[in-house]
């Protein structure tokens, strides 16, 4: 398997369903829009948009299964699986706020080993593969050089229908906001992790967030020269629904931190 050449033919699936979404943005009907749980939207437009990836992909990789947030499909592949989410950002596009992203990841066995997050109102691809730099539109980035969280740009998600940890995730980001530029919540968490994979922001922090949320950013971070880990410091980002993407320079610090809340 050529992954340079997958992400490649990812990276066209992608702008081409991120087309479908800018046009139906042009008319969308918020009256349209579905309830999967408490504050979980959904669309005609996340639906269509997956099954329009998975048809393209399996046009790539005809023996690899997927992992779906609409569940279009439910195909699952002995070594290789798609982990898609065709609209991060749902609430973003329902309200017209621009930012909302299609994000597409392979995962070979339980290594991801590439990601494509396509950010449709700036017209960005990012993508990487295992083993290759990461790149914006065909120009390689890298992650912020920033050593201090004093001099960083922080990124964050806030729960939407999970609250058990509210409170003390609210002690955690007033503690941050004290000790860096800024925190950011865009409401994309794809965005969010390409935006610290290309120096936009310098870490991004989140828990409870789902497989097909990260995956392809995870790819992208890494192979930026960033970092990915849980909140105790550890891999299993995925398994423990926790993150934190760095510059890999100021990880430390910030686990140090979030540690105080997050045990």
């Amino acid at each position: 398997m050529e992954l340079i050449k997958i992400t490649s033919q990812v990276t066209e699936v992608a702008k081409q369903t991120g087309d479908f979404i800018r046009q139906e943005r042009k008319t969308f009907d918020p009256d349209k829009i579905e309830y999967k749980g408490l504050n979980d939207l959904v669309s005609y437009v996340d639906k269509t948009a997956e099954k329009r990836i998975v048809e393209g992909l399996r046009k790539i990789l005809p023996e690899a299964g997927f992992i779906t947030e609409e569940k279009t499909t439910t195909t699952v592949g002995e070594r290789y699986n798609w982990i898609i989410d065709p609209l991060d950002g749902t609430t973003n596009f329902i309200h017209g706020v621009p930012s909302f992203s299609v994000s597409i990841a392979l995962k070979e066995y339980n290594e991801l080993v590439s990601g494509v997050v396509y950010e449709i109102n700036l017209d960005e691809c990012f993508y990487a593969s295992k083993d290759t730099p990461a790149y914006l539109n065909g120009r390689e980035i890298r992650v912020s050089k920033n050593q201090k969280v004093a001099d960083s740009l922080l990124a964050t998600g806030f729960p939407y229908y999970d609250f058990g940890k509210q409170a003390v995730y609210i002690e955690l980001f007033a503690d941050l906001m004290k000790s860096c530029h800024g925190l950011r919540r865009l409401g994309s968490a794809a965005v969010d992790l390409v935006y610290t994979a290309c120096g936009r922001f310098d870490a991004f922090y989140e828990y409870n967030l789902n497989a097909w949320d990260v995956a392809a950013g995870i790819v992208i971070v890494k192979q930026a020269g960033g970092q990915v880990v849980n909140f105790k410091g550890g891999d299993e980002v995925l398994e423990t629904r926790e993150l934190l993407a760095t510059n890999g320079s100021i990880t430390e610090e910030l686990l140090t931190t979030i540690q105080k809340y997050f045990r």
